[in-house]
């Protein structure tokens, strides 16, 4: 299986990207991975931003992608909850999810249709950083929940 992550801006807090590093190299072993950054949307009225972001995160997603859209009004999964998707993803040949985080306007309403899933990371207010390592944190976590390795413990 692979994941792709697709989100708007560059994560620029160097200790942040350190984490999110780390963390991504963690996952690789049980996964291939790709990060799409696309450049946050400038000028013009919100509408045109969060269009503009939507546009080019719609662009980028690939036909037979299973998506998960991070959303806060996503359903909530705890890290258990996250292994059994893992699991049913893998028994049922998904070959390629993909992973939303939208700019700080959020997304269209386009990709909320489009995706298969919205998963509320936490009901807290987080950065879209913080958010990033989170959820790579979280797929590592699962894994390992998944093969009964000690870091979940």
């Amino acid at each position: 299986m692979r994941f792709r992550f697709v989100w708007i801006g560059e994560t620029k807090n160097e200790h942040i990207r350190g984490l999110l590093q780390d963390y991504m190299r963690r996952l690789t072993r049980f996964a291939s991975c790709k990060v799409i950054e696309l450049r946050e949307g400038a000028g013009g009225s919100e509408r045109n931003i969060l269009q503009d972001e939507s546009k080019r995160i719609m662009a980028s997603l690939r036909p037979d992608a299973h998506v998960v859209l991070l959303d806060t009004q996503g359903e909530e999964w705890s890290s258990q909850d996250l292994a059994s998707k893992l699991e049913k993803w893998q028994i049922n040949g998904v070959r390629e999810v993909t992973f939303i985080i939208g700019g700080h306007l959020g997304v269209a309403p386009e990709i909320k249709e489009r995706a298969n899933m919205r998963w509320c990371l936490s009901r807290l207010t987080l950065t879209h950083e913080l958010a990033r390592v989170l959820l790579v944190e979280q797929l590592y976590r699962a894994y390992t929940i998944v093969r009964g390795l000690p870091y979940h413990k």
